[in-house]
């Protein structure tokens, strides 16, 4: 059974004694169960590597490298129409990939954006982190890097998605403007700016290791039919991902626009430093996102763990719950969870 939709205000305002509560029974958990030292948590679309990855966490793998090990199955997984190499092309029919990655030990980054010869941007963005004096490289740079690090390039528009796309281009635009698409001024076609299948869905990983480092990856093919190189919150630090691991990681999926303009993710974070236990990090949060005015408003999907296996996992402003996955080591396998709707 779908679980009802809170009040948003009143999920704000929630009292100070319901949040003690949840953080004593967060405390007895994490008594109860010490030997789930280790946590990892994605979102809906982590379906397909997840198992992957808790594989390697499990066997003590760093877990960047093995986040990205569960990613690379995401991302080539062509029913998974957000990310990789099933998702969705820009305006021009041409795939751009974001992806992002942080050290929780050591606050390092690595991102990419714009990436349009392979889909693997988790990969390509551990290696800036690992190999350049940067933080995020994108388009053509981006590309070029994959190369280096022997990713081959290919073709990563899936038929099924330029098929989609040339008959949306052919439905928003007159005859005579498709006779001359693509010299054509895009802004106008804004609005076409959508997910075929209203997924939207970056995949998002974050784990704490064997070596208690937390840490965050993302991938996304992005919107279908963005403006070209339109980069969405996937692959800035702070907005789209976060980790430290002193405190937590955090990480967001839907509206990268909103997680943005109020760095989401940096937020929760930043929070629980403060004192936050992390319902109220993330309730600070989606404060901050309830405030926005103008500009383009939607949905935003929030998933964050802390430094004591905690998680919180909230859908804002959307008509229905999503689902995420949780693995810690007494489960027997991941488990499909359902996040709360506020």
């Amino acid at each position: 059974m779908a679980r009802p939709k809170l009040n948003r205000r009143l999920f704000l305002k929630s009292s100070a004694a319901a949040a003690a509560f949840s953080m004593a029974g967060s405390r007895a958990m994490a008594q109860t169960n010490k030997e789930d030292n280790m946590i990892l948590l994605t979102n809906g679309t982590g379906w397909a590597g997840i198992e992957a990855t808790a594989n390697h966490l499990k066997a003590g793998m760093y877990g960047i490298d093995a986040m990205i090990e569960g990613i690379n199955k995401v991302e080539a997984e062509p029913t998974i129409r957000s990310v990789g190499y099933g998702g969705w092309p820009n305006l021009l029919g041409v795939m751009e990939f974001d992806g992002g990655v942080m050290d929780g030990n050591t606050r390092e980054v690595g991102a990419v954006g714009a990436l349009k010869h392979t889909y693997h941007a988790a990969q390509v963005a551990r290696a800036v982190m690992q190999k350049l004096n940067h933080v995020m490289v994108t388009g053509d740079g981006a590309d070029r890097l994959a190369a280096e690090i022997g990713l081959p390039k290919v073709n990563t528009l899936l038929e099924d998605s330029g098929r989609v796309w040339k008959e949306k281009v052919k439905e928003m635009l007159t005859p005579e403007e498709f006779e001359k698409f693509p010299n054509i001024p895009l802004a106008p076609l804004n609005s076409a700016i959508t997910d075929p299948e209203k997924v939207r869905d970056t995949t998002v990983f974050m784990c704490k290791d064997a070596n208690n480092g937390i840490h965050t990856a993302t991938s996304t093919s992005g919107w279908g039919w963005k403006y070209p190189g339109r980069l969405g919150d996937s692959p800035i630090a702070g907005a789209g991902f976060y980790a430290d691991s002193r405190y937590g990681a955090a990480a967001c999926t839907h509206t990268g626009e909103m997680a943005i303009r109020t760095s989401t993710s940096r937020t929760i974070i930043l929070a629980m430093k403060m004192g936050y236990s992390l319902d109220d990090a993330v309730k600070l949060a989606i404060e901050e996102v309830d405030s926005l005015s103008g500009g383009f408003i939607a949905g935003l999907m929030i998933h964050a763990i802390d430094n004591k296996g905690g998680h919180k996992v909230v859908s804002y402003n959307l008509d229905k719950p999503g689902d995420y996955w949780l693995w810690k080591p007494s489960m027997e396998k991941p488990e499909m969870m359902e996040s709360e709707l506020v």
